[in-house]
Order: C-alpha cells, then sequence, then structure tokens
C-alpha cells in the first residue's frame, strides 16, 4: 500500500529532498485513494506547508512538536511500554517481525519511530498492513488529538492511520493516553517535568535508560546554523527506501 509510503514520508524528518518529493507525495495518495476525500483534502494542506515553508523553520517545528515534545513522540513504544524493561523486549520482537518480513531498515531509528514502522506495513499486501497498523490504533488517535489540540497539520497523517486502520480503539489503553501530561513545546519546565516523571507501565519492569528523544532533538538542532552563517542544507535522510514513494 503505497499511501502508507508517503505518509512515512510525511512524518519524517524535513529535508529538500522531502520537499522536492511533495508532488509525488501527492499524486501517490490520490491515485491509490484508499483514503476518503476529506482525509486526502486534509493531506494536501500538510503537503502543500511542506513544499511551501521554510526549510529551517520546517525542521525546527519538527523538533519542537516531535523530538521535544514527548506526549507526542514518534516512537510507539513510547506511549504503551514507557520507561519498562518490556520496552526493550517489544524492540527486539518488533526487529524480528521486520527481518522475518525481508525489511532491513537502512537507518539510525529506533525499531518503534512510527515513519519506519509505517514504511515495513507499506511493503505488506493491504489486509496485513491494516491489521498491522490497527494494533497502536489507540496511540495514532490520542497522537491525532494532540495534534489537533496545536492546530498542526500533521494531525491530517495521524487522522488518516485512524481511518486506514479501521480498528476498534481500545477505550481504556486511549483514556490512559489522555490522562498523561500534555505540555506544549514552548513549556521548558512542564517538559522537563514530563520526561523526569515515570511513564504509565503497560508491562512489567522498573524503569531503564531512554530519553532517545531528547538526544535527537539535540543532535538535530545542532545541524543548525548559526544565525548570520550559511551552510548547505542537513543531508538528513528520509525513513524510506527512496525519497519518492512512486518507486520500490
Amino acid at each position: 500500500m503505497k499511501t502508507l509510503k508517503a505518509l512515512s514520508a510525511l512524518l519524517s524528518y524535513p529535508t529538500p529532498e522531502l520537499v522536492e518529493a511533495c508532488d509525488d507525495i501527492r499524486a501517490v495518495i490520490d491515485r491509490e485513494a484508499v483514503l476518503p476525500r476529506a482525509e486526502r483534502k486534509a493531506l494536501h494542506r500538510l503537503v502543500d506547508d511542506l513544499a511551501s515553508g521554510d526549510i529551517y523553520d520546517l525542521q525546527e517545528r519538527y523538533v519542537l512538536l516531535f523530538d521535544r515534545t514527548r506526549s507526542l513522540s514518534l516512537h510507539l513504544f513510547e506511549h504503551v511500554h514507557g520507561e519498562s524493561r518490556a520496552r526493550g523486549q517489544a524492540m527486539v520482537d518488533l526487529i524480528k517481525l521486520y527481518e522475518d518480513g525481508g525489511f532491513t531498515p537502512t537507518t539510525e531509528e529506533l525499531p518503534d519511530f512510527l515513519p519506519l514502522f509505517l514504511e515495513y506495513a507499506a511493503l505488506l499486501d493491504a489486509p496485513a498492513a491494516i491489521e498491522l497498523i490497527g494494533q497502536p490504533a489507540h496511540v495514532f488517535a490520542a497522537l491525532r488529538e494532540r495534534l489537533a489540540k496545536r492546530s498542526s497539520p500533521y494531525e491530517a497523517v495521524l487522522w488518516a492511520l485512524v481511518s486506514l486502520s479501521k480498528a476498534k480503539l481500545d477505550a481504556a489503553a486511549l483514556a490512559a493516553l489522555r490522562a498523561e501530561p500534555d505540555p506544549e513545546p514552548d513549556d521548558l519546565e512542564a517538559l522537563d517535568a514530563a520526561w523526569e516523571e515515570e511513564e504509565v507501565l503497560f508491562g512489567p519492569g522498573a524503569a531503564s535508560d531512554c530519553g532517545k528523544d531528547g538526544l535527537t532533538s539535540r543532535m538535530r538542532a545542532a545541524r543548525r546554523p548559526a544565525e548570520g552563517i550559511a551552510v548547505p542544507p542537513p543531508q538528513r535522510p528520509i525513513i524510506t527506501h527512496s525519497v519518492n514513494p512512486l518507486r520500490k
């Protein structure tokens, strides 16, 4: 399902290559037409936003939303296992799932990174892909609500995933996610508290050393140029086999 590959690209860190691929992404979404018209129009608005925005502004927004704000983390197990030791085993199981499916990620991201997860799902036949993305559908629903609260165009991607999954949402799991802190990215004190507080644990075990998103945020921020100094655009690869989602 190439639409999943397009959604993976849209949730990836903005690069000049992603901006250049915006027309192709739009074409994939429209040609496959597995999403209702309303969801496709919302995705068009995000594509337009990415295509017309300043690359550094787009990157800064991405970091503030998805790297700096724990409640918006694109690492799925952050919302499922928090800091529990079950998270490590879940990572191992997910890597095995990828390997068993003949999928070898060429990225430094953790296996539960949502764009990477969608990249794998895009390789499956439609029923298997829908079943797979339905498993974390309650996470998608919670992320959509949080992005909608911020009037973020990225809401469109999570809306599309909930729609595609056709899953009956786990009410208890969704309620637990809604109860978690959701500070704004400019509320530094609240953000620090959110990273320090123990997450709701859905598996056994004590907390382990994580903090991936905070480290990623600092690494991405380090690629931004100092004021008044011109440097080439950053070349962080998109989490896809190719930038163009039309290609395998």
